[in-house]
């Protein structure tokens, strides 16, 4: 019996810990976001070797009251794979200083590293698209298609038009995202865009996309496609055009077709429709294809924060817009209606995966 109640105890300090654990998991958000604002990724980057806790603190904007509350800060940084420790002897042998140096992720989070991702936690964790989760629950009892419009009573595109600093930071991230994802898509799927002539990119904002595949595939030309406000006064090169209009009405026609992180912010019924102008536009149906790049839940087994990284993304679409990551058999099922023979997914980008939909 004592046994047996020192289990039953066990379990429920487990549980207990695990409650806590996902209760305070925004700690490790809003600690990233503050280690950003005080821009402690560049600062240990331009000191250019491991940087002791001594400096780092003479180095941020902070007041000297708060001093202190560095280290602290750092520990949970670190534990949370932002940066890297060292424990380092000072001059008199007789203690040591702990120092720290950058890891990948704390790398991307550079203000002028290439594919910087500094923009998507600034908007992410903004108080604009955080304050909508605290109508979560309400939103289940009333009529509003989204958290975010029970907060703001509009819909976050309508929102993110009006307002600079959201529309801004919105844009800054996808803009930066879309430059690994086309680097990534250009070096380990070259073949995705053998044979085609032209592409479309729907929802292409500023053509970071479709300039990097125009530059490495001058004999495509490439059309960027997104909504007039997004692309007037833009202006295009030898073989990269903009134009404005509304992909639910109708799609410039190319041999091929883009879909960047555009399917995951609409529901079931307007993916429908998206699908079926694309295939409208498809100007030649023997070469051409659709190219999707999105979430496919569950078709990698195995990766716990993969998996964890496209919950978290489906449940963030449901509080912000109408949408929802999918699985296969989600993917499957649009493309079956909307007309399309049939498709081939390659999980190589990341927690996201590259699709090929044929006519």
């Amino acid at each position: 019996m004592e046994f047996d109640n020192e289990d039953h105890y066990a379990k429920l300090l487990r549980a207990q810990t695990h409650i806590f654990d996902q209760t305070f998991g925004f700690i490790n958000s809003m600690s990233l976001k503050c280690a950003i604002d005080l821009c402690i990724p560049d600062v240990i980057h331009k000191y250019g070797q491991p940087m002791p806790l001594s400096q780092l603190i003479a180095s941020l904007p902070i007041h000297p009251s708060k001093a202190c509350f560095i280290f602290r800060l750092m520990q949970i940084l670190t534990h949370s794979g932002f940066f890297s420790q060292h424990n380092n002897a000072t001059e008199n042998y007789e203690q040591e200083e702990v120092s720290y140096v950058l890891t990948d992720a704390s790398k991307l989070l550079l203000k002028d590293h290439h594919f910087s991702m500094i923009s998507l936690p600034q908007v992410i964790l903004d108080p604009i698209l955080v304050n909508p989760w605290f109508q979560f629950s309400t939103w289940f009892t009333n009529e509003d298609p989204t958290p975010f419009h029970t907060q703001n009573g509009m819909a976050f595109w309508d929102y993110a038009s009006s307002e600079p600093k959201l529309n801004h930071l919105f844009n800054d991230a996808m803009t930066n995202d879309s430059r690994l994802i086309s680097s990534v898509l250009i070096e380990k799927c070259k073949g995705v865009f053998s044979g085609l002539e032209s592409l479309v990119d729907v929802g292409g904002g500023t053509g970071t996309m479709a300039k990097a595949i125009a530059k490495s595939f001058p004999q495509l030309k490439c059309i960027v496609f997104d909504l007039p406000h997004v692309v007037d006064g833009l202006q295009g090169t030898e073989n990269v055009e903009y134009v404005h209009g509304d992909m639910f009405e109708a799609i410039p026609s190319a041999d091929s077709i883009m879909l960047k992180t555009i399917m995951h912010n609409w529901n079931d019924e307007e993916c429908l429709k998206i699908l079926k102008r694309c295939k409208e536009a498809i100007a030649n149906k023997d070469k051409g294809k659709v190219i999707i790049i999105d979430v496919v839940i569950g078709n990698e087994k195995g990766d716990s924060e993969l998996d964890q990284t496209k919950l978290f993304y489906d449940i963030e679409m449901m509080v912000l817009v109408t949408g929802k990551e999918r699985n296969e058999k989600d993917w499957a099922k649009l493309f079956l209606s909307a007309g399309f023979n049939s498709y081939k997914i390659t999980p190589v980008l990341g927690f996201k995966s590259l699709i090929e939909v044929y006519p």
